[in-house]
């Protein structure tokens, strides 16, 4: 049940730009967990109203979760791929970005009518 979400107050790509950063971000979280593909999910919301250290230069915020531990070494690995992804894809500059890390517990993670616990 891997998800990673990305909100940016940048302005939306090409749909095929869109369709493209979406399928790459899953492949690699899968990979960089070693979870099937198969259950990730991502999300990718453009034009947010945002801020960051009191500007509105772009920016960006990415939640990454997903079920058991991820390791700190994980976490650093995928920090530094993902954010020159984003910086790479979008233009945001990788100190613009924050990513929020979440392990989730089996039973509080939903889906087919029922859960993960």
């Amino acid at each position: 049940m891997p998800l990673i979400k990305v909100q940016t107050s940048v302005a939306a790509p090409e749909r095929t730009e869109i369709e493209s950063l979406l399928k790459s971000l899953s492949a690699k979280l899968a990979k960089h967990l070693g979870k099937p593909e198969s259950y990730v999910m991502t999300a990718f919301e453009p034009d947010v109203p945002m801020t960051f250290a009191g500007t509105t230069d772009p920016v960006c915020y990415i939640e990454i979760k997903s079920i058991g531990t991820m390791k700190p070494d994980q976490t650093e690995t995928m920090s530094q791929d993902f954010c020159q992804q984003i910086n790479q894809a979008l233009g945001v500059a990788k100190n613009r970005i924050y990513i929020e890390f979440a392990d989730a517990k089996g039973a509080m993670w939903g889906w087919n009518g029922s859960t993960f616990g």
